[in-house]
Order: C-alpha cells, then structure tokens, then sequence
C-alpha cells in the first residue's frame, strides 16, 4: 500500500482526430503565346496536415483537452500550372503534459473496443505523431517522357487517415494541503476544482487523499490534493497519519490552512510544521504558503488587526470558500509558486 496510492489517478480525454488528405498533381499544360505545343507543367499537390501531440512542461494536466475533443487538420492545396506545387496543410500540434500517454482505440465487430499503445510524451518538446497527414500527389511534369510528352495525368493526393484516441495522464498533486482536520480543506477544493481526476480499480477507503484539477485563467491548471489531517504526532504514525504524510513528499508546493477562528494561528502553523519537519526535514525546502480560512466571519478591521499575528516567513492570503474572497488570488498565488 505504500505510496502507490497518489499515482492511481487518472486523468483522461478522449479525442477524435482526422489528418488532412494531400493535394492531387495536376494536368497542366504549358500555354504561352509562340509556344505551340507547351509541355506538361502541373506541380505536385501539398501535404496533409498531421495530427502531432507535443510536450510543453507549462500543462499539469488534460483539462484543455476536454474542450477540444475534436481534431481535424486541413488538406493539403492541388498543385497548379508552371510547375507550382499545391501549397502544406499546416500540422496540428496539441501541447499535452509531460508523462501523457497516448493510445488508439479500434472498435471490433462484436461491440468491443481494443486499444493499442502509441506512445508516451516524456520531454518538453518532444513530438509523437499519431496520424500523419497524406502525401500530394505528383503533377504530370513528372510522367513525361521520350515517348509520352504529353502525360495527360497526375497522381491523385493521398487520403489522410482517421481514428479515436485516449490520452492518460497519471496524476501527481502539485498542491498539498496541510492543516487539522477542520481547516476547511475539503470545502476549498470543491470550491476550486474543475475537475476531478479517474481513480484506477483500487480499494481506495475514504482516508485517501482527494485530488480535484484546478483551472486558473489561459487554460492554466494544476492538480491539488486534500491530505487527509494531520493529527498531532502523525509522525510517530499515529492515528494513520504517515500514510498520507508521504503523499506530501512528490508535491511542488504545501498550502497550510488554518481557521480564522483558531486561538492562536503562529502556533497552529508550528505545529503543523514541526510535524511535517519530524516526518521529513526535506519537507521544508517546499514552497509554502498560508491560507487563512473561513474569513466570510471576520470584517476587514479584524484581517488587518490579524495580520501582526502571522508567521513571519510565508506568504500568506486570507480566504473564505462559502464568500469566494480571495480564491481568485490564492489560485494565481499558487501558480506562481509552482513556476519557482
């Protein structure tokens, strides 16, 4: 049971591709004044547009994707006249996170669907071609010859090609929420979510952490995980605190939070910290950041008469999930972090 659990998630979108046919040579014939009989000069048809996933580390996940289900690249241009070649349809290229997968699926006669492994994009960059668009067709200039001097043909583009495909992400949360277990944590990531990622056939309890995918603007996202909480001495591996501590060490960024109403919100803040620190010293090399919650209670003289009383050394943001304050901010906050 390890911590195999945070990589049983799944993200997933079904895609609809079509690359484009190439453009057909053409028949031409060279028709100058004071040439009488103009040889044959039809230039070759264009290429297809191809249907290319490429890696762009600046995706987390395949929610832009959910928009977009259908692909379809354009025909390349005929070739015409004096030798001038029809002109490439250009690719389409679909950036996709780092680790995407991508699979064919082929229906069967009976009803069933098989799907078979393409290939998985691992680097900023790299490209994995999954349809390729059709070649032109070659313009009669090229068939002329000693005994033909007049082809009267050319050769038709060729067909591009169609097909579905999965794209699979496995999930990994970039956030990690940290807090006790009435921090509002649950609330915040319902609130934010767009989207909540597939979870693989596994015997999953209800103390597992919760990841929702969440949108910021220009179809920015990232993945955020609800730890379950932290109980005081987690660490010792009481109550079942070490399984999810360990969730915590793959994420980019920890976003402590803790209610408006706590007592007393720097040592709440240590706790939770010399908790973390105990479980795994190289914890703290994360970015952090503190949420205060469920400020829809406090007006703005409160936040201000609070704000002497917070941990010095992390940039923190008072929120609430019920009002919405400050949930636009704290999501740019945490993209920004991320990119650090």
């Amino acid at each position: 049971m390890n911590d195999m659990a945070g990589s049983n998630f799944v993200d997933y979108v079904k895609i609809f591709a079509r690359s484009g046919h190439g453009g057909g040579g053409s028949t031409h014939f060279r028709r100058e004044k004071f040439v009488a009989f103009g040889g044959p000069d039809g230039g070759d048809g264009g290429k297809g547009g191809s249907i290319v996933l490429q890696g762009d580390k600046q995706y987390w996940t395949l929610i832009h994707l959910k928009y977009q289900r259908h692909q379809f690249a354009e025909d390349g241009e005929h070739g015409s006249g004096a030798r001038s070649s029809g002109k490439d349809a250009r690719d389409i290229v679909i950036p996709v996170p780092l680790g995407t997968v991508a699979k064919r699926v082929f229906e069967n006669e009976d009803g069933t669907a098989t799907t078979e492994t393409v290939g998985e994009v691992t680097a900023d960059g790299e490209r994995l071609v999954l349809l390729r668009g059709g070649r032109g067709g070659l313009g009669n200039w090229h068939f002329k010859s000693a005994t033909n001097q007049t082809p009267r043909y050319a050769q038709p583009g060729e067909e591009g090609e169609e097909g579905t495909f999965i794209l699979e992400l496995k999930v990994l949360a970039d956030v990690g929420l940290v807090g006790f277990p009435n921090a509002g944590k649950s609330t915040l990531l319902s609130v934010v979510s767009a989207a909540k990622p597939k979870i693989a056939d596994y015997a999953f309890t209800t103390l597992e952490p919760n990841l929702g995918i969440v949108e910021v603007r220009d179809h920015k996202s990232f993945v955020m995980a609800d730890i379950p909480g932290i109980i005081e001495g987690a660490h010792e591996g009481r109550g079942l605190g070490t399984r999810f501590l360990r969730h915590i060490e793959r994420n980019s960024v920890l976003l402590f939070m803790i209610p408006a109403d706590s007592d007393d919100v720097r040592r709440d803040y240590e706790v939770l910290l010399g908790e973390l620190t105990q479980y795994n010293p190289e914890l703290l090399d994360k970015e952090r950041l503190l949420a205060v919650t469920k400020c829809d209670m406090l007006d703005e003289e409160l936040i201000e008469q609070m704000k002497p009383h917070l941990p010095e050394s992390i940039p923190s943001v008072f929120i609430s999930s019920v009002s919405g304050l400050n949930i636009a901010r704290l999501k740019d906050m945490l993209w920004e972090a991320l990119q650090r």
